[in-house]
């Protein structure tokens, strides 16, 4: 009889690993560093390369004098964090305050958990909002993409697509934030270059659908829901039957200025779907997602800040324990 030798798992390796999915993640970026490139010049060359470095020496001089450990800042990780945190930022902010963010969201963001795959918060995030309640006035302070020539610190600025619907209810045009010729942080000016990321993700199989699709589904219903009962409203109140009218009047829901503006697609497809801080399960993902979708809309719509999509992801990055804990994976072999 011939025997059957059984041993613990894993049996095959599938050839994953850290480093390999992050760099994927890197290059997933690329497009869009691209586009920040040609709209925004030096000032993104400097920002982000200033970022990326910050990040990776503090959790260098964090892993190995702090922990006495043998630092791992070769997989990726930490320089994911820098450009994200980049690309969270305004091209022509100083250089100290980089550092001050970069710091904040290795070393407090992601080591004081006891490093990667601890953190209970994305560590981008964690430094991107340090910064935004420490410095305000620096951090929407945002230089106009494509006034050539691009300078850094004293380049030509201009508000915002949602901070000019929130405050003046104007707006750039759509076409305009898809391709990238607005005002904005690094990595949210292109929505075009952002989706050609995230079908990388998706054709690498580095990430799933889940997540972006259920918040810029959300955000679609929720705002086109917004959008049509403001229309509704206006016509009973005011007996307007001018369509054009009307839908100037309800503008700051419609749906399509929020789905090509702001931080939503940069959020979507490269900061809720951080492996450590979202849902394991596939039903928890979209409920997580439909959590984030449903912040951001709510913050922009009646929120004091224009943009709510680095506040959204927090919050469900908090509840995330919770939602594991409710919708549970189910097991292999199970029913």
């Amino acid at each position: 009889m011939e025997k059957i030798i059984i041993s613990p798992s894993p049996h095959i390796h599938s050839g994953d690993s850290i480093s390999k999915n992050m760099y994927g993640v890197l290059t997933a970026l690329i497009p869009a560093f691209a586009v920040s490139l040609y709209c925004f010049g030096l000032g993104a060359l400097i920002v982000t390369f200033v970022s990326v470095a910050s990040c990776v020496f503090c959790e260098y001089l964090i892993q190995k004098f702090l922990f006495g450990k043998k630092p791992t800042i070769y997989d990726g990780s930490a320089i994911i964090t820098g450009v994200l945190l980049a690309f969270n930022l305004p091209s022509n902010l100083p250089v100290w305050i980089i550092i001050i963010g970069a710091f904040v969201a290795i070393g407090i963001g992601k080591m004081s958990f006891g490093g990667l795959g601890n953190n209970i918060f994305n560590p981008a995030l964690i430094g991107r909002v340090f910064l935004l309640i420490s410095f305000p006035a620096q951090m929407t302070t945002w230089p106009v993409a494509g006034a050539f020539p691009m300078t850094y610190l004293d380049a030509q600025t201009s508000a915002t697509t949602l901070s000019l619907l929130h405050y003046s209810s104007d707006y750039a045009s759509i076409g305009n934030s898809a391709i990238g010729l607005t005002s904005g942080s690094l990595g949210e000016i292109s929505e075009i270059a952002l989706l050609l990321g995230l079908a990388y993700l998706l054709f690498r199989k580095i990430i799933t659908w889940h997540i972006p699709a259920s918040i810029l589904g959300t955000v679609a219903v929720f705002t086109g829901l917004l959008f049509a009962g403001n229309i509704l409203y206006e016509h009973y109140t005011t007996g307007n039957a001018d369509i054009q009218v009307l839908m100037d009047a309800a503008k700051i829901y419609n749906p399509l200025i929020h789905l090509t503006s702001g931080g939503l697609m940069l959020g979507a497809v490269f900061m809720a779907t951080d492996y450590v801080t979202s849902p394991m399960s596939t039903k928890g993902m979209v409920v997580y997602g439909i959590g984030i979708g449903v912040i951001t809309v709510v913050i922009r719509a009646y929120g004091a800040y224009p943009e709510g999509m680095s506040f959204a992801i927090l919050i469900m990055n908090a509840l995330t324990p919770l939602i594991n804990t409710c919708i549970k994976p189910k097991h292999f072999g199970g029913k």
